[in-house]
């Protein structure tokens, strides 16, 4: 549960999703995008289909994108409904209402005057979350503030504000430092100059702070990020509101040709997308705004890019290896654990279980991504990769078949290697846990009521 830097993904995260007139129990099934698709103060809404035990397909409806906690945002729509206009105003002046009260340009002008303030009179509200300027004071009595906020502090804005945490609505766990340098160094080393950082506010800030430290740093970075505070530090070159779960931009076209533009630079050379989505989020809403962020890409005039991806690191856990795979085939699984400051379990140098289980996903070629040897990682000549210490060579999968950085043992009946703890059950005819319930059950699943499966490996949850 939990991971990334934006909006978790609501009924994009489809376990669980219900309501007053919502389709319950059942399985749910995300649809393609949907031109002219109703919207909900997170943009458009994503189209979903109902279907239940016994029927191959059901009701279609639209719900949000990025809150799958209708207590967050209650946006529901049967496809086929008829909406009447008055509603239908309602619901636009909805979602202006729970629009930012400020504009980006309105917050760069504020943050242009903010830095002009002496010391002292650099307040910070920590129950809005809002650099406050002289004369707004008077508002915010009631409220706790920071008083002389540096430059330092301006320059670092994702430990000045508060992370969002409510993991039903967001999932903002920032990249340690280990990590978060780590990336950076990788970027450098394979020569990209230009990071267009979705959803990676720590990775972006650390590249602003590296650029303007060091006059002969030539890397330079773009943010796409749902959480709008992020517009009070950053011009609109450097940041663009985004939701990356339905590929929306907040600023309209002109946000959306910014970053067109940092893009194509250069005939779009030199430049990788580095993205950290909310663990809840769902894979295939994912993989299709990303795909359209890598067709903007491909726009430049550079002959011969059809057949081209552009260069990509996804960070994601790795029990979501094959999903990945499955909308991006070119794809590999580093052996790299990415930890965070503020989640209690992702934390590198951990034994067993407890180790962080994110990865880097990327498009490039294994052999180029070097891992730190002195944290244990080495170079398997064979899979022309660097592995993890525990990522033994197994010489029957003739690969290095480790995920979760322990020793994998090879289950001869099963034909793969297995988890450690795993053991082959005869009931079930494959590899599991000693204290499992066998699949041979009664029971059948919540959602389907077909056996062999819990809910949360329902297909009908998963697959379009």
């Amino acid at each position: 549960e939990g991971g990334g830097n934006m909006a978790a993904g609501g009924a994009a995260q489809l376990e669980g999703w219900c309501g007053p007139e919502g389709p319950g129990a059942g399985g749910l099934a995300l649809l393609s995008a949907v031109p002219g698709a109703p919207s909900c103060p997170h943009g458009p809404a994503l189209l979903f289909v109902k279907t239940n035990q016994g029927e191959e397909e059901g009701r279609r409806f639209y719900a949000c994108s990025a809150c799958r906690d209708r207590k967050d945002c209650n946006f529901f729509q049967w496809e086929d409904e008829k909406v009447s206009e008055t509603r239908l105003a309602a619901r636009e002046e909805y979602n202006r209402n729970h629009q930012p009260s400020f504009t980006h340009r309105h917050n760069v002008e504020r943050y242009k005057n903010f830095v002009l303030l002496p010391l002292s009179k650099r307040r910070f509200c920590q129950e809005c979350q809002q650099l406050l300027l002289p004369a707004e004071w008077e508002k915010h009595l009631d409220h706790q503030f920071l008083c002389g906020i540096s430059t330092a502090q301006l320059k670092s804005p994702s430990q000045l504000l508060y992370p969002l945490e409510n993991k039903k609505t967001n999932a903002q766990f920032l990249f340690a430092d280990r990590s978060c340098q780590f990336l950076l160094d990788l970027i450098i080393d394979l020569g990209f100059r230009r990071v267009l950082s979705v959803g990676t506010p720590r990775l972006h800030e650390m590249i602003q702070s590296k650029t303007s430290q060091e006059e002969n740093s030539r890397v330079r970075s773009l943010l796409l990020d749902i959480d709008f505070r992020y517009s009070q530090f950053y011009t609109e070159d450097e940041f663009c509101h985004y939701n990356m779960f339905n590929h929306y931009f907040f600023g309209g076209e002109a946000a959306r040709e910014t970053c067109r533009k940092f893009l194509c630079q250069d005939s779009g050379q030199k430049v990788v997308m580095v993205t950290d989505p909310p663990f809840g989020g769902l894979v295939e809403a994912l993989a299709s705004s990303f795909k359209k962020l890598m067709a903007m890409w491909k726009e430049t005039e550079k002959e011969g890019r059809n057949n081209e991806e552009m260069p990509m690191f996804w960070i994601f856990p790795y029990f979501f290896e094959s999903r990945i795979l499955e909308f991006f085939p070119s794809f590999t699984m580093m052996d790299y654990q990415v930890d965070y400051d503020n989640h209690a379990l992702y934390k590198h140098g951990k034994t067993g279980r407890r180790q962080s289980p994110v990865r880097i996903f990327t498009n490039l070629p294994p052999s180029m991504i070097v891992l730190p040897v002195e944290e244990g990682y080495r170079f398997c000549p064979i899979c022309q990769r660097y592995v993890s210490s525990g990522n033994q060579h197994c010489e029957i999968c003739d690969s290095c078949t480790s995920k979760d950085g322990r020793r994998w043992k090879h289950c001869v009946l099963c034909k793969k290697c297995v988890k450690p703890s795993w053991f082959h059950c005869n009931s079930c005819n494959c590899c599991a846990l000693p204290n499992h319930t066998c699949e041979k059950t009664d029971a059948g699943c919540f959602v389907c009521g077909k056996a062999g499966h819990k809910r949360s490996a329902c297909p009908s949850l998963s697959h379009t």
